[in-house]
This record gives structure tokens, sequence and C-alpha cells, in this order.
């Protein structure tokens, strides 16, 4: 029995309960589906001995099992087919909390699922949806990307099916990337910017682009695909430069609309302003600068930071789309970010467009932790 404390918010939807939040005589075996009751509000959630959410809940009806999971993954795939795009072979099918499986992500690339899953006790619940999605006859086959958590070395591991080649080629909105499921991040490609990768292709033509922490160049084709003038991308990480290059001429570019630089964005940034070089279109998507609570406030102040040194190379007028997937960042704390870092930047910043996720990453109307990513555009202009 929970404190009564916690109903409405389990009523309405949040899966969480954290381990401050159950009895300290409440004790179970990892990966255990035990019943919850709290107020009129009862449950079946699953026991984490490790992490710092005791229970999450999964279901208000029955204890689930492998015909549950299965409902939940032919439920989520019925949803993407209706809502994704055309041309476009790689979405996310299973996100999480928001598809009714709290802590399991699967990602589908041209066939092939890969699951990521975020504690050691879903192992069971794992298996149910590994075993659930190889009876779909479009999955060939699946792979599970695991990371350790004492070095946080990330590797796949082959679970059923076709083992996928180590690079598969994907559409998305028509364009061609490749993904490799061996080295890549996450499960290969960042999905969650689909719908604003195709928003700034639409914004392209004829621009100078800039696009920042870069990686294998998604948001670089598009914008080239889109008519951009020249596109430079910038990444710290070779192979990913390398990795842009051929996505350019997989979609059959001219290789001269594009520029890749091996480099920290933040030095490439200080030495173009020192140049005088600038960008009509300036795209920085950094990874998460902060992984918990305690680094929140060196998160705000690296994103002050980038908008300021992005902003000091942008065109007068010129478009500035700034994102972040820090889930530790609001929505509103990240807008006050881009105001800082424009003031910093002596320029007036005006918000045209705000975006989250693309479609095939629902979340619960109850879970806006899901809601993590964010992404504005702004134009630049010098002070009045």
């Amino acid at each position: 029995m929970l404190s009564e404390s916690l109903e409405a918010r389990l009523d309405a939807g949040h899966p969480w309960i954290y381990r401050d939040h159950v009895p300290p005589n409440c004790r179970a075996k990892a990966g255990d589906f035990v019943h919850v009751e709290c107020g009129r509000f009862d449950a079946w959630a699953l026991w984490d001995a490790e992490s710092p959410i005791a229970l999450r809940v999964f279901s208000r009806r029955q204890r689930p099992d492998a015909a549950w999971a299965k409902a939940r993954v032919d439920e989520a795939w019925t949803l993407r087919q209706r809502l994704l795009p055309p041309q476009t072979d790689a979405f996310r099918l299973l996100f999480g909390e928001g598809d009714g499986l709290p802590g399991i992500v699967v990602d589908v690339y041209a066939g092939f699922a890969i699951i990521v899953s975020y504690s050691s006790a879903l192992r069971q619940v794992v298996a149910w949806v590994a075993a659930a999605l190889l009876e779909r006859p479009e999955i060939q086959g699946v792979c599970e990307r695991v990371t350790r958590r004492k070095d946080r070395v990330s590797e796949l591991r082959h679970v059923s099916g076709v083992r996928p080649p180590e690079v598969v080629m994907i559409e998305e909105d028509g364009l061609r990337y490749e993904v490799d499921f061996e080295a890549g991040q996450k499960t290969g490609l960042f999905l969650d910017h689909r719908a604003n990768r195709h928003y700034l292709r639409g914004l392209a033509a004829g621009k100078r682009v800039l696009n920042l922490f870069s990686y294998t160049g998604a948001f670089s084709v598009s914008c080239a695909a889109g008519g951009a003038s020249h596109v430079t991308s910038v990444d710290i990480a070779a192979p990913a430069i390398e990795a842009a290059r051929r996505n350019v001429l997989h979609n059959a570019l001219p290789a001269a609309v594009h520029e890749g630089v091996v480099q920290d964005v933040f030095e490439f940034l200080e030495a173009a302003q020192r140049s005088g070089k600038r960008w009509d279109l300036v795209i920085a998507d950094p990874p998460s600068f902060a992984s918990s609570r305690a680094e929140l406030f060196g998160a705000l102040r690296a994103y002050k930071k980038l908008h300021a040194a992005s902003l000091s190379v942008l065109t007068p007028g010129g478009l500035y789309a700034g994102a972040s997937c820090t889930a530790q960042v609001s929505p509103d704390a990240f807008r006050q970010t881009l105001a800082e870092g424009a003031a910093r930047a002596g320029q007036r910043l005006t918000v045209v467009h705000e975006a989250s996720h693309a479609v095939d990453h629902p979340y619960a109307a109850g879970h806006l932790e899901g809601r993590y990513l964010k992404f504005v555009l702004s134009r630049s202009l010098p002070l009045a």
C-alpha cells in the first residue's frame, strides 16, 4: 500500500514510483510483477531492485505476460503505420512508457529491430517483446543493444531471426542513409528528429548551412536535398564525418555541396568567428549535457555558451535551429538559455517555430518526462 498522496499522479497515468515512495518493508525479486494499491488506484508494476525507480507501472487490468506484451507491440505497430510518412522504413516502434512498456525502446531499420532496455529487471519483458517482434512478417531479425554499466561500453547482441549486416541502408522521406548497428550511437540514427529534418529541408534552398554536432550528417543531407547552396558538417568524431560524406553520395548529391570538418564544435566556432565566416542557417543539436538533476546547472551554462557562439557566426536575419535532448532541461528552461545566449551575443532573437520529437515517439499524457526533445527555430537580428 502506497501513500495516498501519489494517487492522483498515478491515476493520471504517471508510470514511475520512486524508491523513497515505497514503504521500507516492501521487498520483491528484481523483475517480479507486484500488485500496487494507492487509494482507489491499483495496478501491476515491475519491481527494480537497483534503479531509483523502484516500480514501473505496466497494467491496470492484469499481471502482464507474453500475450499482453504482444498486444502492446501490435498496438504500437498499428499506430506507426497510420502516422509514418511515405518512403520511410526506419522508425521507433516502441517508445517505452508512451507505448505501455516502461523502460523499453525498439527501433526498426529496414526490417531489423533493435531493442534497448534501461534496467536488468526488464529481462523477462524484453524476451516477450523480442518474441512478439519476430512473429511479425515485416521483421527479419531482432538484436539488443546492451550497455555495461561499469564502463558504459555499448555492444550489439543478436537475439533471434536473421543477423543484420554491420551497415544497413534505410530510407527516410525518400532520402537514403547508412546505419551502423555496431558502432553507431543510440540504435544507429537519431530518429526523433525526422520531422525536424523534413522541416529544415523545406527552408534550406539557397542557404549556406552549418550543422554542428552533425554525427552522420542526417540534417546536412536533408538540407542539401532541399537545395542548400553549401552545407558544412562539424563533429569531433572522424568516422561520423566520413559517414556523412558517404550519405551525401548515397543521395546522388554533388560532393562539392558538402564539407566535413573533424573538430571540437566550440573550437570550430571560435575560429570561424575570428575569421569572419558566416552561415544563413546554423543547426546545433548537441549530445545530452546532463544525465542527472545534479548536472542541470552545468547543462544550462553549456547551452547558453553554445547559443552565443552559434549566433556569432550567423548572417544578420539568419535562422538558428537549437535543439536539446537533455531531459533534465524543460522547454521553458531551454527557451531561457536561448534568450540569455542571444543577449551574450548582442543579438535580437525571435522564435518562429517550436517542435519536439517525431510522431513515432508518443508520450503518455500523464508522463511529461517522455517529452524530452526540444527543437526551436529562431531568427537572429542585430540589436536595433
